[in-house]
């Protein structure tokens, strides 16, 4: 689902114009991306927390030249699932080895 099909998806859920719907939803997310690259968390009870999350610098080697590469420290965006939205996920999907998921 991208961003149109979730405004979609609000719009036939909710008594509110496709505009308003779309309003909202790119507001939410502007506010999510604002509040964790300021450095707080966003927590949203049975969905999951946004947090900025620090990653040191490292040495990591070229696979194909076998050369050294330095990756710098950097702070990228993190997503932890809460519980509700783990066990919804979980009774309504489950696991078919490599191929990824399926429905029931």
């Amino acid at each position: 689902m991208n961003k149109s099909e979730l405004v979609d998806e609000l719009y036939g859920k909710n008594e509110c114009t496709k505009k308003e719907c779309r309003g909202l939803v790119t507001s939410m997310v502007d506010t999510i991306m604002e509040t964790v690259s300021e450095g707080e968390e966003v927590r949203l009870i049975n969905f999951g927390t946004f947090k900025p999350n620090s990653r040191k610098a490292t040495v990591k080697r070229n696979p194909q030249t076998g050369k050294k590469i330095n990756i710098d420290a950097k702070v990228v965006p993190k997503f932890k699932a809460g519980k509700g939205f783990r066990e919804k996920v979980a009774t309504n999907l489950k696991p078919t080895g490599q191929e990824g998921y399926k429905n029931k």
